[in-house]
């Protein structure tokens, strides 16, 4: 018998509380989505929960930093987003898109494919979203942000644990305090605070719930492979 470690998907959510750093926290949220060049990273972001009293001027300030964005040949210095990897995940996250828009959530970006060769598509803002969309439901494996809105911080970890995925998370206050209680209610295998999930040699990473079980990484990752052996002394 081998152990087995498995890091799978994941919808992290990227809670901002309404005293955040709107600057910041929709700098993080634009490259906590694109990561990998096109969102297509399991620690990408994917559902943006944002307090309804910020929500307006946080939307506006994502929207034109999701709008400069050049999409491109990723071989390119002046490229920010690239082609997705295959042809179905384009057809996914088309779908994903389109189906969203039907049951009520609102194109304030992007929302389409990007010209007539390769697998381009162009960074997207989706208001409006809610539970039962599949901008909600399911891992978005591409660049499309979902904006959810919350009333209060209790509701925000409900929306964030309402998901069978479990992988990252993120929290942008200025209240680190808060954060912190914040942060140990959310079903997760990490969060941070006031930047995007990463992965880092010194940390152990994983997830919970569909999005894996074991660790990578630190000296977790190491013992997930090795058989710890007891040798009991007894004095003679």
């Amino acid at each position: 018998m081998k152990k087995t470690v498995l890091e799978l998907g994941g919808s992290d959510p990227f809670i901002v509380l309404k005293d955040a750093d709107i600057e910041k926290a929709t700098t993080a949220a634009v490259t906590a989505r694109m990561q990998n060049n096109a969102g297509q990273s399991c620690i990408s972001a994917k559902r943006f929960i944002v307090d309804k009293k910020i929500e307006e001027k946080f939307t506006a300030v994502l929207v034109a930093k999701v709008k400069a964005l050049h999409v491109g040949d990723p071989t390119k210095p002046e490229t920010h987003v690239g082609p997705l990897a295959s042809e179905q995940m384009l057809l996914d996250i088309e779908r994903q898109v389109n189906e969203s828009v039907t049951k009520g959530a609102k194109i304030l970006a992007g929302g389409a494919r990007v010209g007539t060769r390769g697998f381009f598509f162009a960074p997207t803002v989706l208001s409006g979203v809610q539970k039962g969309v599949p901008a909600f439901d399911e891992e978005l494996f591409g660049p499309v942000l979902p904006i959810i809105t919350f009333a209060t911080e209790d509701e925000a970890i409900a929306l964030a644990n309402d998901t069978p995925y479990g992988l990252g998370a993120t929290i942008f206050t200025k209240n680190t305090a808060k954060a912190e209680k914040l942060a140990a209610r959310i079903d997760s295998g990490c969060v941070f605070i006031n930047s995007p999930v990463k992965s880092d040699p010194r940390l152990p990473f994983g997830g919970v719930k569909k999005s894996g079980y074991g660790r990578e990484l630190s000296h977790y990752g190491i013992k997930e492979f090795v058989n710890i052996k007891t040798i009991s002394i007894s004095r003679v």
